[in-house]
């Protein structure tokens, strides 16, 4: 198990960033609570240059502030008013790349992934899920990837080229010929993993 470098974040490239994170373990420690799962899906979005990112053309809010932060970082924010949804923030400071971590195969903290979703097992199939199976929450943006509240492992885990599904990211129709850029990445891990 090794912790991922700032130097894997700090890329300029968000969209090989996105495809390196498959199989790579992102771990919480929130409410005195471990909990973990293997990233299988991942979506890429390009700062100023992508309609479909929250900082398309420069924009700077509120919401999207950590966007432009150091890399390494977390960006998460609010969908519908309901789901926490979690990003990898990207490239060097200033520079608003961000990769949307969609799904993970859940990994340790079983029990505790099924009470946060009021499930038997744990479901995180979707990014909102996710982030409430691993306690994940608008509260930890910003949060430092290398830190002790959330970090993302490499454990060894290797995904060949062959099991990767490329192809346009979900509920983004409104970003025009941007929405169908090949900027999502999906996997799936044998139990074996």
């Amino acid at each position: 198990m090794t912790l991922l470098k700032r130097s894997f974040y700090d890329d300029p490239d968000v969209v090989a960033v996105s495809r390196a994170l498959l199989g790579k373990v992102l771990v919480t420690r929130i409410g005195g609570r471990t909990t973990s799962g293997i990233i299988t899906e991942t979506e890429a979005y390009a700062g100023a240059v992508d309609r479909a990112s929250h900082a398309y053309n420069g924009k700077v809010t509120g919401r999207n502030r950590m966007m432009y932060g150091p890399p390494g970082h977390a960006y998460v924010y609010l969908c519908y008013g309901i789901h926490h949804l979690f990003n990898v923030v990207t490239n060097s400071e200033g520079v608003a790349h961000a990769v949307l971590v969609r799904a993970i195969k859940p990994l340790h903290g079983l029990v505790t992934m099924a009470e946060r979703r009021n499930m038997e097992r744990p479901t995180t199939g979707g990014p909102g899920t996710l982030s409430q199976a691993l306690g994940i929450t608008t509260a930890i943006t910003g949060a430092d990837l290398l830190g002790k509240v959330v970090h993302i492992e490499d454990q060894g885990i290797s995904i060949p080229e062959a099991s990767i599904i490329t192809g346009p990211r979900i509920g983004v129709d409104y970003a025009g010929a941007d929405a169908l850029l090949p900027y999502r990445f999906r996997t799936v891990i044998p139990d074996k993993a």
